[in-house]
């Protein structure tokens, strides 16, 4: 039961965020999920994973949005979306599906066939695959903080006027 509260929870606040027409709303909205989707993974038995999200999806992201915002400034024009429906509701329809897999698993109530079972071990139980994303959220993280703090001015421009 608190597997589908929680599932809820995570699928409201991530509407919330989408639907949010300011950008500071939309962020912290987008921790909310992320905090969720920690305590979602802390309750499906990966306490391990569930700090590496709370870390980085509730802290580090949110932070680097709410500083990419206040330095470019929350204007909201209309934009049209960068992703076709025909992608982005498949894409969807397919992370709701694998979450669902996963909670019937962790429950008990569906069994994975073989394959599956030695993809899950390498992916949960290795954690090969979890220190390389963490390399490289916090490469990416850093490369966005200098590309934030970087001046727009070329090399010659600052030369000159110094």
């Amino acid at each position: 039961m608190f597997f589908i509260l929680t599932g809820v929870g995570i699928l409201v606040t991530s509407i919330f965020a989408i639907r949010s027409r300011r950008l500071l709303i939309s962020a912290v909205w987008l921790a909310v999920t992320s905090a969720l989707v920690a305590l979602l993974i802390y309750l499906l038995g990966a306490p391990h994973i569930a700090v590496i999200e709370l870390s980085v999806g509730a802290g580090l992201v949110t932070v680097l949005f709410v500083f990419a915002i206040n330095i470019a400034g929350e204007d909201t024009a209309k934009l049209l979306p960068q992703i076709p429906r025909g992608v982005a509701i498949p894409a969807v329809v397919l992370g709701f599906g694998l979450a669902l897999v996963v909670v019937l698993r962790s429950a008990g109530i569906i069994a994975l066939p073989t394959a599956l079972e030695i993809v899950s071990e390498i992916l949960w139980e290795q954690r090969y695959l979890d220190l390389l994303l963490q390399i490289m959220l916090i490469f990416a993280g850093v490369l966005g903080v200098l590309g934030l703090l970087s001046s727009d001015k070329p090399a010659k421009e600052m030369e000159e006027e110094e």
